[in-house]
């Protein structure tokens, strides 16, 4: 059969990235535990195409993906993915990210009930003729209360969750799991957000909240200085949006550093 992406192109384009997105597959991401998660993933994937190629081979990335269900998947794990797929494609350069919701056990403050809450992450990797970058993404809700509203009302004040997100690399040889990037983090709102309390946990996270008050520059300043003071940490991007439970806007604060 002719193999029409492998004909020649004259217009001396070479396009940076070719590929597929929006591919959902099961996968089973790796544990701090040393477990795997079965969760389910959606795939962007992409390598760049010379100029002298029609177009590449679609079905390829596939082939890799789906041999890949089956297996326990880290952050160190693409590094494999994105060389076997530079392999497939023959191409020099590969991008994958994969998205996916992790879940971590929480417990109720004073009950003790126990739940699970999901994580919105991201392994996100690229491989660069030879050279690999990995960046951790991860998406954590928090409670925001606003220290303004709490000065100036007579009862209470507005608070509302809000959400952290961090993009993490890492210096050569450092790894930050899951757990790792949610526990440093997680601290950083007027207070933790929990799936199932009681009355009495209510009580207690309400309470907690309202004597933590933080704008979204408070959330995020402290969230920078948790993530300095981790020395696996090469640099990273930071979001806090805050969705303000009195207008019908929302407020954010954006920060990325180099650490070195």
């Amino acid at each position: 059969m002719k193999d029409v992406q492998n004909y020649p192109d004259l217009r001396g384009i070479a396009i940076q990235q070719v590929g597929i997105k929006n591919v959902h597959l099961p996968v089973l991401i790796a544990t701090k535990a040393g477990g795997a998660q079965s969760t389910l993933g959606e795939v962007t994937v992409s390598v760049d195409l010379p100029k002298d190629y029609k177009g590449t081979h679609l079905s390829r990335f596939m082939e890799v993906l789906v041999a890949w269900q089956e297996k326990t998947i880290s952050g160190w794990e693409l590094k494999s993915i994105l060389k076997e797929i530079t392999e497939r494609l023959n191409a020099a350069c590969a991008e994958l990210s994969l998205r996916f919701r992790y879940f971590l056990p929480t417990t109720a403050p004073v009950s003790g009930s126990r739940s699970l809450l999901d994580y919105k992450c991201e392994f996100w990797g690229r491989w660069n003729r030879g050279k690999f970058d990995y960046q951790l993404g991860v998406e954590i809700p928090v409670v925001s209360l606003c220290p303004c509203s709490k000065s100036i009302a007579k009862y209470g004040a507005h608070n509302q969750r809000a959400f952290i997100r961090a993009w993490l690399s890492f210096k050569r040889g450092q790894y930050l799991w899951i757990e790792d990037a949610v526990a440093l983090l997680e601290k950083q709102g007027s207070c933790q957000v929990y799936p199932l309390l009681k009355r009495e946990d209510e009580k207690a996270v309400t309470e907690a909240a309202y004597e933590n008050p933080k704008f979204v520059e408070d959330i995020l300043r402290d969230s920078v200085l948790a993530l300095r003071s981790d020395n696996r940490i090469r640099g990273f991007r930071l979001e806090v949006e805050s969705f303000e439970s009195i207008h019908n806007h929302s407020a954010f604060a954006r920060h990325e550093e180099e650490l070195g």
